[in-house]
């Protein structure tokens, strides 16, 4: 039996969200697994009028007649309303509801209800602090992390389930030439490419990277930074990125570091991986850390190329400095982005041992991997409806 899956998502094309683009690649991955996935996005007809969007969604799913309905939920993605998780109370009866969590553990609606006030609630399965109705009333909670897990156990004590993410760039086939596209780039043949990839986002640490960069520069003069990605998103709307942009061209300009940046905007993945197949390191300096969640170091990593990370408060196991990526040891410090630069500019050794293991770390992060996983959980779900 072929099963039906309605896939709710936010309002954004997957060139301005991850989520979408996740969810774009899960149903493509499904559909090879033999799930039937058809999208409903759930889009405002006008700014602001979420209620509307959630009424919308919740009738074409009606129509739809699914199996299984399957929420994919950011709180960025519906941007910061709390009114996608009355979705529960529209669905039909007796559809099973599965929610993955993007994120968890730090967004509370409303925000001004102290904490322990919302414990209670959590624990008898009524309502939760950053999906109103989704987690309660969802036969199956699917976590991309075991963080995001542990919380949801602390909070309501059910076991969600682990299916981790894949690379949210696929290697191209037949990319171009290394040399041609680090030609087209400016890069001189004993230069060094360094590639950031992924949503230009105030809290990607763009900003600490460009001020590093100077004192990089002094151990390889030919250095050459791309940054690659879009600037509008659906976490920072068009004016605020232009703005943005405008802010880290200008920074740039003012370290006097400008002729070696370039910013890219966005670019479709084919272009993403001929770029990182091109790249000799890669830097991804988030102000609150790197983990396995994120799908741009999963594409970095599947392409082999040595990847410095800033490392969150709760570190990730799994990423160890020196076999498989290259620790920064502090957030929001360009002074600590520099020295790890360095190390990795100067030992090709290093590079090497980290693309090997990189590589080997994300073979165990496949799309027919999180497909088949959740065609299992489809079907777990469906027996116990």
């Amino acid at each position: 039996m072929t099963i039906r899956t309605a896939m709710i998502t936010g309002p954004a094309p997957a060139r301005q969200d991850g989520v979408s683009d996740y969810a774009d690649r899960l149903a493509a991955a499904l559909g090879h697994a033999g799930v039937d996935v058809e999208a409903v996005p759930l889009r405002p007809p006008a700014p602001g009028r979420w209620l509307a969007a959630t009424v919308a969604a919740a009738e074409a799913v009606r129509r739809m007649r699914p199996d299984v309905v399957h929420v994919q939920f950011a709180p960025s993605a519906y941007r910061f309303s709390a009114l996608p998780g009355l979705l529960p109370r529209l669905l039909p009866a007796g559809t099973p509801l599965v929610t993955t969590l993007h994120e968890y553990g730090w967004w509370t609606a409303p925000a001004w209800i102290p904490g322990p006030a919302w414990r209670p609630l959590e624990r008898l399965r009524l309502w939760d602090r950053e999906t109103a109705l989704l987690v309660p009333a969802s036969s199956a909670v699917v976590v991309t992390n075991p963080d995001h897990g542990a919380e949801v156990r602390r909070r309501t004590g059910r076991r969600p389930v682990l299916i981790p993410i894949a690379p949210n760039v696929d290697r191209a086939p037949s990319p171009p030439a290394r040399a041609e596209t680090r030609r087209r780039l400016g890069v001189a043949d004993d230069g060094f490419l360094l590639v950031f990839f992924g949503f230009v986002h105030p809290v990607k640490g763009v900003r600490h990277l460009l001020q590093a960069l100077p004192a990089v520069r002094r151990v390889r003069p030919g250095l050459r930074l791309v940054v690659a990605g879009g600037f509008t998103s659906q976490a920072l709307p068009e004016g605020e990125a232009r703005t943005f942009r405008r802010e880290l061209e200008a920074l740039a300009a003012r370290r006097g570091i400008a002729g070696m940046v370039t910013f890219t905007g966005y670019l479709p993945a084919p272009e993403v991986s001929a770029l990182l197949a091109a790249a000799d390191a890669a830097v991804l300096p988030f102000t609150a850390g790197v983990s396995l969640k994120s799908g741009a170091l999963l594409a970095a990593l599947a392409h082999g190329v040595p990847t410095a990370v800033t490392v969150p408060d709760e570190p990730d196991p799994r990423l160890r400095d020196g076999a498989n990526v290259a620790a920064i040891r502090a957030r929001r410090d360009a002074a600590a982005i520099a020295v790890t630069l360095r190390r990795l500019i100067v030992d090709p050794a290093l590079r090497e041992r980290l693309a090997a293991g990189g590589r080997s770390l994300a073979a165990g992060h496949t799309w027919p991997d999180v497909a088949r996983a959740h065609a299992a959980l489809y079907e777990r779900v469906l027996a116990d409806a």
